[in-house]
């Protein structure tokens, strides 16, 4: 695949992934409370399945996501779900810890991955961007499977760039917020804003 193509197709998604979605917001939200360690299965779940959209792109299925939206949505919604939950948790936390009840500030890494998952595959920004928007940016339709892997290649090295600079700076965020009862209400409300971001899309 040529240079050229490669570096419209990263620059086109560096302006889809670098502004603020319910993804980035949920892996702020989480980095805050928790710290960086905490993401690293949601980051790889997000990773994954921005690959099966862009495989998906390429492919032409888009036809098969539209035919089965109705598990999408579900998908969708269940990983809103989780987030709220995850939400709610946080803004317990502290009450909790003085009730004597313990709630385990992490999650599971299974749990994080899913959510990860059932976040990207759910945003509606990815799906527009991969089924939507690439198909008018690049002739999908001659892309080999070289050219696959090329373009894999340079989709998880963008979101590397822009999703660890977000951690780095809600990791810095969180060195500054001393108090853990504002952090946790902070995380919360975040991760909740994210829920209803993808709910209401």
């Amino acid at each position: 695949m040529q240079t050229t193509t490669l570096l419209l197709f990263a620059g086109a998604l560096v302006i889809s992934a670098g502004s603020p979605g319910p993804s980035i917001i949920a892996l702020i939200s989480r980095v805050i409370s928790c710290g960086w360690r905490d993401v690293v299965p949601f980051v790889a779940a997000m990773w994954i399945g921005e690959a099966i959209w862009l495989s998906c792109a390429i492919a032409g299925l888009a036809g098969i996501a539209e035919t089965y939206y109705a598990a999408f949505v579900v998908l969708k919604y269940t990983g809103v779900a989780y987030l709220l939950y995850l939400g709610w948790q946080m803004w317990q936390i502290d009450a909790s810890r003085q009730s004597g009840i313990e709630i385990e500030d992490g999650q599971s890494a299974s749990r994080m991955f899913f959510t990860g998952m059932a976040v990207t595959l759910g945003n509606p920004k990815i799906m527009v961007f991969y089924l939507a928007l690439l198909p008018s940016i690049l002739d999908i339709r001659n892309i080999s499977f070289a050219g696959w892997i090329e373009m894999t290649v340079t989709m998880f090295l963008v979101l590397a760039l822009i999703d660890l600079s977000y951690i780095v700076l809600a990791a810095k965020t969180r060195l500054l917020l001393k108090n853990s009862r504002a952090v946790n209400r902070i995380s919360a409300t975040i991760m909740g804003s994210a829920a209803i971001f993808i709910a209401t899309r």
